[in-house]
C-alpha cells in the first residue's frame, strides 16, 4: 500500500508543477525527442521505483516536464530539445543533479546511481533494527534501533538500555554510576525534561526518541552543569517529504493505556510536525522498613526507645493520567535560511492512595499495630515555547543560529494524611494529629541563546556563542494540623512558608578545532557567572530557624559563582585513512559544576513520613569537578568494541545523609532527617568496555560492562562520613529473528551492590523480554514484551544512624506486560547501513 501512496504523491506533486506553467507557444518546442535512463541505489546496485526525474528549462527558467521510474527504475519520456538541469530525487537518497545538459536529439542517460541522504535516514521514522555507535570528538551517538523490550515503554525504558546509562527503581538516571547528569533535549534545557525532574521520563513514550547522545566529555558549547555529563536527547521531528506518520497503540498489565501519534508534513517550503499521545497508568508500589532501635546518649543522658522494632509494609496504588503534545512548524525561508517554532504542552493528573502498616515491638513481642493513610492529588502543567532561527552562509558550514524559549510549570498538590491504631496495649493512648498537606509550585524560565560557526579552511573551524538561562521557582507549602481536643484543622505557621528561588547563568564561550592528518583535536574554554537566590517567608526568625533547623539558616540569599570551564577533546585515527576510520583513540578532559537545586536548599522538611523527613540545606555550595577520559575504539566487520577508562575529581561534592533531630512524634518515635551537605571532596575512577556483535543476519548481540569505584571525604556536626566503596554495572541483549520472521529480544541488566559511610545496597538484576512481528504488509509492528520478568527489580539496602538500623526493600513498579501496535502510512522501511566510523562530527568540526 505504501509503495502506491508514494506513486500517488510523486505523481500528484510532478503534475501539480507541471500544469502550473503555461503552456508554450514557441513551435520549436514541441516534445520531439525521447530521454531514457535508469535509476538504481548506488551501493546496493538495486532499481529503484517510483524516483522522480524532472526536466528544468534554462530558457524557460522552470519545470517543463518529469516522470517517475517503473519496477525496473526505468524511465522514458518525451522532452523538446533544449538545455536543462535535469534532477533525480528519490526519498530518503541524495538528489542527483545533471547540469547544462543540451538535448538535441534521443539520448539514454544511462544507469544513475543515488546514494542514501545519512541526515534524512535518520529522520525517517522507521529506524534501523541495528543498534548502533558513533564515536565524535565529544560524545557517543545511540541509535536506539528497534528496541522491543520498550514498545509501549517510556523514556525512562528505552535509557535503561543504553550504554553506560543505568535508571534507578526510582527512576533515577545516572551515567557512570553518577547521578549529577544535566539532561538535554534536541541540545537544550526543556520542560520536556520535567525542569530537572526526571520523574516526567516515566510519562513521556519510548517512541519519540530519535537517538541519545552520551556526552562523557562536553565541548564548551555545552552548559557546564553535570559532572558526571550530558545525556543529549533527540526527538523525532522532521520527516521525508509528503505527509507521513505513525499511530501506536499499547495495553498492559498492570493497568497500562497508551495512545500516541506522530504526524509530520512536509513539503520543500516548511515541515508541519507534532507528538501527541495520552497515557493511563496504575502501576502499584511498595516499601517495605524494618527499623530496630537502640538506647541513645546525648550529653550524658541514656534515651531509651519507645519501641525496639518496627516494621511497615506500604503499599500505594497510583492511577496516573498524562497527556502531552509537541508540535510545530519550520520555515523554509530560503535555501539557506529556516525559522522553527514549537509548542510542548504536557498535563499530568496522578491521585494515589498510601495504605502504611506498622507493627510495633518490645520484648520481641508486638506491642501496637497502626494504619497510616495518604491520599494524595496531584495536578501538573507545563508548557513550552521555543523559537529557532538558522541561517547558512554557504554549504562549508558557515553558520549562525538563534534561540529564545520560554517554559512554565505548575505543580498544585494536596495530600490527606490520617492514621489510626488498629490495637495498642496503651490504655489511654494519645490520638494521632491527622494532617492535610498543600503545597503549589510554580516554575518559569527562559533561555537566550546565539552560535556563530565560522569554517576557517576545509580542516578548521572556529565557534563562538552565548547562552544565558533564568530560572525562578516559587513554592508555597501550608500544613494544617488537627486540634485533637475538637477535631478542627489549624494552619502550622511555623512550618508553613513560601519559598522564592531563583537561579540564573549567563555564559560565554569560544572553541576550535582542526584536523590534521590522522589527529582531530576540539579545544574550548567556557566562561560562565551563576547566581542562585533565594527568600524564605516564613514566621520564624533566622534565630529561630537556626533553633529549629540545627545550623544558621540566610532568610535571603544571593551567591555569584564566576567560573572558567576548560575543554580538551582529541582523535587519533590509528587505522588511517578519513572519518570512517575503524580504529581510533580518543581523550577528554573537562571541568563542570553541579549546582544546586531549589529542593536541594528549601530548609523546611518534607512531610511524606512521620518518623523519617527530608530537609533542604540553604548553605549547599556548587560542586565542582574535574574529568579526564580515554576511550578507544575497534570495528571489525561483525564486531565494535568500544570502551574507556575516566578518572574526576570533584570539590565540595554533594552527600545525603542521615541523622536524628532530636524530635519525636506524639507517640514518642525519633525523627530523623535526610539532608544535603558539601563533602570535602570525591575521587571517581573507573572503565567501561561494550561490544556490539552481529556474527549473523538473525542474530545481533550488544554488551557493555562499567566497573567504577568512589572514595569521598568529610564531615557534618562532628561525624565522619568518608567512605570508600567498588561497583559495577553490566548489560546484555540480544535479537533473534525465528522462523515467520518474528524477532525475540532478550535485554538482562544488573547493577552491583555499593556502599557510603552510612550504609549498603545490595545488587539488582533484572530480565526484559519481547517478541515481535511486522504484520499488514510491513506497515504495521505487533510487539509483546515483559519488563522486569522476574519481578526482581527492587532496591534492597540497609542504612545506620545513631541508635537505629534500618534494613528497607523497594520497588517503583511491579513487572509490566504490554501489548503494543505501531501502524505506519507513506513511510519507508529503512534498509541497515554499516555503522558510522569515528572522527569528526558535521556538529563539531563541520564534516570534514
Amino acid at each position: 500500500m505504501t509503495k502506491y501512496l508514494l506513486t500517488v504523491f510523486s505523481i500528484f506533486g510532478l503534475t501539480f508543477s507541471l500544469i502550473a506553467q503555461p503552456k508554450s507557444t514557441d513551435p520549436v518546442a514541441e516534445k520531439n525527442i525521447i530521454i531514457t535512463g535508469r535509476v538504481i541505489d548506488k551501493d546496493l546496485k538495486i532499481p529503484l521505483e517510483y524516483a522522480t526525474v524532472a526536466f528544468f528549462s534554462k530558457s524557460e527558467n522552470k519545470i517543463v516536464d518529469g516522470c517517475i521510474t517503473d519496477t525496473n527504475g526505468n524511465f522514458s519520456i518525451p522532452v523538446a530539445k533544449g538545455i536543462y538541469d535535469i534532477t533525480i530525487e528519490y526519498i530518503s537518497y541524495k538528489k542527483v543533479t545533471l547540469n547544462n545538459k543540451n538535448l538535441t536529439k534521443n539520448e539514454d542517460l544511462g544507469t544513475i546511481g543515488l546514494v542514501e541522504n545519512l541526515a534524512a535516514l535518520d529522520e525517517v521514522e522507521i529506524i534501523a533494527e541495528k543498534t548502533t555507535v558513533e564515536i565524535k570528538l565529544d560524545k557517543k551517538i545511540y541509535n536506539i534501533g528497534k528496541d522491543l523490550t520498550t514498545a509501549g515503554g517510556t523514556v525512562s525504558d528505552a535509557l535503561n538500555n543504553v550504554p553506560s546509562v543505568s535508571v534507578d527503581v526510582e527512576g533515577a538516571i545516572s551515567l557512570r554510576g553518577n547521578e549529577n547528569v544535566r539532561i538535554l533535549i534536541n541540545g537544550k534545557p526543556s520542560a520536556m525534561a520535567g525542569f530537572g525532574d526526571t520523574n516526567i521520563f516515566s510519562q513521556l513514550p519510548a517512541e519519540a526518541i530519535e537517538r541519545v547522545e552520551v556526552i562523557t566529555s562536553p565541548s564548551a558549547r555545552y552548559d557546564a552543569e553535570g559532572t558526571a555529563g550530558i545525556l543529549n536527547i533527540i526527538l523525532r521531528q522532521k520527516e521525508t517529504l509528503g505527509f507521513n506518520g505513525s499511530f501506536n497503540l499499547t495495553l498492559g498489565n498492570p493497568d497500562n493505556v497508551g495512545v500516541s501519534a506522530n504526524l509530520n508534513y512536509r513539503t520543500e517550503k516548511f515541515n508541519l510536525f507534532s507528538n501527541l499521545g495520552f497515557r493511563y497508568s496504575a502501576p502499584p508500589r511498595i516499601s517495605f522498613n524494618d527499623s530496630k532501635y537502640s538506647a541513645t546518649t546525648v550529653d550524658g543522658v541514656t534515651t531509651n526507645p519507645e519501641y525496639e522494632r518496627i516494621i511497615e509494609d506500604q503499599k500505594v496504588d497510583r492511577l496516573n493520567r498524562n497527556y502531552n503534545a509537541n508540535t510545530g512548524i519550520e520555515y523554509f525561508l530560503s535555501d539557506k535560511t529556516s525559522v522553527t517554532a514549537s509548542l510542548f504542552y504536557n498535563f499530568g493528573n496522578d491521585d494515589d492512595l498510601s495504605l502504611n502498616t506498622s507493627d510495633r515491638y518490645n520484648g520481641g513481642s508486638i506491642v501496637e499495630k497502626t494504619l497510616r493513610s495518604e491520599q494524595e492529588s496531584e495536578d501538573d502543567n507545563k508548557y513550552q515555547v521555543a523559537l529557532n532561527y538558522i541561517t547558512k552562509f554557504n554549504d562549508d558550514g558557515h553558520q549562525l543560529t538563534a534561540d529564545f524559549q520560554y517554559e512554565n510549570g505548575s505543580e498544585d498538590k494536596s495530600t490527606v494524611i490520617n492514621e489510626d491504631y488498629i490495637f495498642t496495649d496503651k490504655t489511654n493512648p494519645d490520638a494521632f494529629q491527622n494532617e492535610n498537606v498543600f503545597t503549589v509550585e510554580d516554575e518559569k524560565e527562559y533561555l537566550l541563546q546565539a552560535d556563530y560557526v565560522l569554517p576557517i579552511n576545509d580542516k578548521s573551524r572556529f565557534e563562538a556563542g552565548y547562552r544565558g538561562n533564568f530560572r525562578n521557582k516559587l513554592t508555597d507549602y501550608v500544613l494544617q494540623q488537627e486540634d485533637i481536643s475538637d477535631g478542627s484543622y489549624f494552619v502550622n505557621d511555623t512550618l508553613t512558608n513560601i519559598f522564592d528561588y531563583t537561579q540564573n547563568v549567563n555564559a560565554l564561550y569560544t572553541q576550535y578545532g582542526t584536523k590534521f592528518g590522522e589527529f582531530s583535536f576540539l579545544l574550548g574554554l567556557r566562561l560562565e557567572n551563576t547566581q542562585l537566590k533565594g527568600d524564605i517567608d516564613s514566621r520564624l526568625t533566622e534565630e529561630e530557624l537556626q533553633t529549629a533547623f540545627g545550623y544558621p539558616i540566610d532568610t535571603s540569599f544571593d551567591n555569584n559563582y564566576l567560573g572558567l570551564f576548560p575543554t580538551v577533546n582529541l582523535i587519533y585515527n590509528l587505522a588511517g585513512g578519513s572519518e570512517d576510520s575503524e580504529e581510533n583513540i580518543s581523550f577528554g578532559y573537562n571541568r563542570r559544576i553541579n549546582r544546586p537545586n531549589s529542593w536541594f536548599i528549601n530548609p523546611f522538611p518534607s512531610r511524606s513520613s512521620r518518623t523519617t523527613v527530608f530537609q533542604g540545606n540553604p548553605n549547599l555550595e556548587p560542586a565542582f569537578a574535574s574529568a579526564f577520559d580515554i576511550g578507544y575504539l575497534k570495528r571489525w566487520d561483525k564486531l565494535t568494541l568500544t570502551s574507556s577508562i575516566y578518572y574526576q575529581y570533584e570539590t565540595d561534592s554533594f552527600e545525603f545523609i542521615q541523622e536524628n533531630t532530636g524530635y519525636y512524634t506524639s507517640d514518642g518515635i525519633q525523627i530523623t532527617r535526610r539532608i544535603p551537605i558539601n563533602l570535602s571532596n570525591n575521587t571517581r575512577t573507573g572503565g567501561e568496555v561494550g561490544v556490539m556483535y552481529n556474527p549473523e543476519k538473525w542474530l545481533r548481540i550488544n554488551s557493555s560492562f562499567n566497573f567504577f569505584q568512589f572514595e569521598k571525604e568529610g564531615e557534618f556536626n562532628g561525624i565522619d562520613y568518608g567512605t570508600k566503596n567498588t561497583s559495577w554495572f553490566a548489560r546484555f541483549s540480544s535479537k533473534v529473528t525465528l522462523p515467520a520472521s518474528i524477532d525475540w529480544q532478550t535485554n538482562m541488566n544488573y547493577r552491583g551492590p555499593s556502599a557510603t559511610a552510612q550504609g549498603e545496597t545490595e545488587g539488582i538484576f533484572s530480565i526484559d523480554l519481547a517478541f515481535s512481528k511486522d504484520i499488514l504488509n510491513n506497515n504495521a509492528t505487533l510487539s509483546l514484551n515483559a519488563r522486569d520478568l522476574l519481578n526482581s527489580r527492587k532496591r534492597k539496602s540497609t542504612r545506620f544512624t545513631e541508635g537505629i538500623e534500618t534494613y528497607s526493600e523497594f520497588q517503583w513498579r511491579q513487572r509490566q506486560v504490554n501489548l503494543s501496535l505501531i501502524y505506519r502510512f507513506n513511510q519507508q522501511k529503512k534498509r541497515e547501513r554499516p555503522n558510522g566510523g569515528g572522527g569528526m562530527d558535521d556538529d563539531d568540526m563541520g564534516g570534514f
